[in-house]
């Protein structure tokens, strides 16, 4: 009798030892590596957020995902909200820095275009979260957004190198006209983001599937063609293939 009742009390000391003693290294790994837990955090609530949207996260998800513990989670961004608006500002900041290597400035400027819209309709496709990252904000209204002290001031130069691209182009006779920088980014956005977002109910509707491989090729190059048209007043048939400096002679 004596050695039953001594069992149960030594395996849950063993246990509540194997409990700390966990806790202990995990606590051990957030002292050594604070930054690389605040990453690891955010790249779960990324996920987290993408697949349920903000009423359907869970932080309890999040922080296992990430290795972490609630406490971690707060001490690290903050609540539910401001790790929600950590992951927006650091989406945003995550395409504008792959952006900023796009060179635009020293390509002519067809060629320019023609970079900027493929290299959005790519980052649309391999970052899909990113695009259930914004239709969450979207029906939010913006709501968590408009508290960014962020947002806005790392736009601003991405909208004046487009701006320079256009305005050389004026400058040059490749383009007929100075469009507003902001209206054409949106419009080769639009033109991407509209297509993949809806892409299930368009395929149903028009009987194709527009996520094969030769479906996001054409539609690539008809963006290209669509835009490169409307800059140059030239045909839209003249950009159909090949690169849009070889068209654009034409």
């Amino acid at each position: 009798m004596v050695h039953r009742d001594f069992a149960p009390e030594h395996v849950i000391s063993s246990r509540d030892r194997s409990t700390d003693l966990a806790k202990a290294k995990r606590t051990l790994k957030w002292q050594r590596d604070p930054e690389g837990m605040r990453l690891r955090i955010l790249e779960a609530a990324k996920q987290e957020f993408a697949a349920h949207g903000i009423g359907g996260a869970r932080v309890d998800r999040i922080a296992a995902e990430a290795g972490a513990n609630k406490r971690m989670l707060y001490y690290h961004v903050g609540n539910k909200e401001d790790l929600y608006l950590a992951v927006l500002e650091g989406a945003y900041e995550k395409i504008r820095a792959e952006e900023r290597t796009l060179d635009l400035e020293h390509l002519d400027p067809p060629e320019a275009i023609e970079r900027l819209i493929e290299f959005t309709w790519n980052y649309f496709i391999r970052n899909p979260e990113f695009l259930a990252l914004l239709n969450t904000e979207n029906l939010a209204r913006a709501r968590h957004l408009k508290r960014s002290t962020k947002v806005k001031s790392m736009h601003s130069p991405f909208v004046e190198m487009i701006r320079t691209v256009v305005t050389r182009g004026v400058a040059r006779g490749d383009f007929k006209v100075a469009v507003d920088p902001v209206q054409l980014y949106i419009s080769i956005a639009a033109l991407g983001f509209f297509y993949l977002s809806n892409s299930a109910t368009l395929s149903v509707i028009f009987g194709r599937d527009l996520l094969k491989k030769p479906a996001k090729d054409e539609r690539l190059a008809h963006m290209v063609a669509l835009v490169l048209a409307a800059l140059t007043g030239k045909s839209a048939a003249l950009f159909g293939k090949g690169t849009a400096v070889e068209k654009a002679a034409v």
